[in-house]
């Protein structure tokens, strides 16, 4: 460098050469974005849609920006053009050319209308009010640009982005939704006539919202990424899209149901009648079961059976009517309900036939434990023993006297258990429980 001006140092031919060289380049990468940004889709379409919200908001500001951004550009071209034009004149540039150079590339030597910075909502470099003009260095013109540049563009892909993934979506689950209520509608599902027809009318509501929303309002649902600098970092908020993705999903299910019960509804009903056939057969056993108990079993508490409740042929009644008349959306809840009922309802049959049982059950246990003993001690060669015939003899007028004892059939045949034990295994020895009359042998 050689003597010093306003700016500093003046700057020699090759600092001059180098420094043109690089505001060249400069020059036409911010030509070639302004362009890009010029022809983007996101843009185009922002101009020609009639916006809402925080998007018309951010628009106005951005076609601000942008149009700033353009007027920065062409006194950046022309400051770039006069230093070429200077720098053209001679081969060997004079003291005096390069003091103007040094100049025109290093101090604020562009000077912008301050009407440019005033158009409306457009950020300006500086706060305060705008002046009638404004002077910037190349290097601060070109910060500048790349400021207004990133947020305009981030703006643009932003709403870009959600115009491109949000009502494509939006309408490829409306279609789901129209081929959903044709086929509700087919199998009688309606709104105010069944949950899944009320539910298929909110989400037509909801669908046809949301897609106005996004198409007027696009960064209404924009979350930009958090930490991210770059323009357009963020990805669309598809919450409420994927809530009412979500529930067509549950209905459809409720729909597919609905289709199985037209399809099986015959089958379903003829064995809903054969369990609730199964269980009225099994409590009237349970009942006849009772009477004998009653008659034959002497001293023991045996449970009251009821009768078949009437309001699940009622219900069967109501259901065989839903078919005949294709309402397939009543059907299948009900069927649904009946089903379990109709398997609860048998499962209360046995259970009271085999309470009521529980006393010839325990009788006849008692039956076979005797005549086992009895033909385990004919084989040692007991079978006469005075002892045991006396003791078989009273267990067994008891087992098969009405009514029957149970209690004290079960200790006769006790007693006649722990004689035979004693005459197998050894000696007599005394019984726990056994009165000592009973201990004795005739003639004791």
């Amino acid at each position: 460098m050689g003597v010093t001006g306003s700016t500093g140092p003046v700057m020699d031919r090759d600092e001059v050469d180098r420094a043109l060289a690089r505001l060249g380049a400069e020059h036409e990468a911010i030509e070639t974005s302004l362009l890009a940004l010029q022809d983007h889709a996101g843009r185009r379409l922002l101009e020609g849609a009639e916006l809402t919200g925080v998007t018309r908001e951010r628009w106005t500001s951005t076609e601000a920006s942008i149009t700033l951004l353009w007027t920065y550009f062409d006194a950046y071209t022309d400051a770039l053009r006069s230093a070429r034009d200077i720098r053209a004149r001679r081969r060997w540039s004079s003291r005096e050319d390069l003091v103007e150079l040094t100049e025109l590339l290093n101090g604020d030597s562009v000077t912008v209308a301050g009407s440019a910075s005033a158009t409306a909502n457009a950020p300006t470099l500086h706060g305060g009010p705008t002046k009638l003009s404004e002077r910037y260095s190349l290097v601060t013109l070109v910060e500048r640009m790349n400021e207004l540049y990133a947020t305009s563009l981030d703006m643009v892909v932003a709403a870009d982005a959600v115009w491109s993934a949000l009502p494509a979506r939006i309408d490829l689950l409306a279609a789901e939704l129209q081929r959903t209520r044709r086929l509700a509608h087919s199998v009688g599902v309606r709104p105010g006539e069944h949950p899944a027809g009320d539910d298929l009318e909110r989400i037509t509501r909801i669908l046809t919202k949301l897609r106005e929303q996004v198409i007027s309002d696009p960064l209404a649902f924009w979350q930009a990424a958090e930490g991210s600098s770059a323009p357009g970092g963020g990805r669309p908020d598809t919450t409420v899209y994927d809530r009412e993705a979500r529930s067509l999903e549950e209905v459809r299910r409720e729909i597919d149901a609905v289709l199985t019960v037209r399809q099986d509804a015959e089958k379903r009903i003829v064995k809903l009648r054969d369990i609730l056939s199964r269980a009225d057969r099994t409590l009237a056993e349970a009942r006849t079961a009772r009477g004998e108990v009653l008659a034959k079993i002497a001293a023991t508490e045996v449970p009251v059976v009821g009768g078949p409740p009437t309001v699940l042929q009622e219900q069967l009644a109501a259901a065989a009517e839903y078919r005949r008349q294709a309402q397939w959306h009543r059907l299948s809840p009900l069927l649904e309900s009946l089903e379990q009922k109709a398997e609860d309802e048998l499962l209360r049959a046995r259970e009271s036939l085999t309470a009521v049982t529980a006393p010839l059950a325990v009788r006849a246990e008692l039956r076979g434990r005797l005549d086992a003993y009895k033909a385990k001690v004919a084989r040692h060669g007991f079978a006469e023993d005075a002892l045991l015939v006396e003791r078989y003899e009273k267990a067994r007028r008891m087992l098969w006297s009405a009514p029957c004892d149970l209690r004290a059939a079960e200790q006769a045949v006790l007693r006649y258990q722990h004689a035979a034990a004693e005459l197998l295994n050894g000696p007599r020895v005394p019984e726990q429980g056994v009165p000592e009359d009973d201990r004795r042998g005739p003639g004791a």
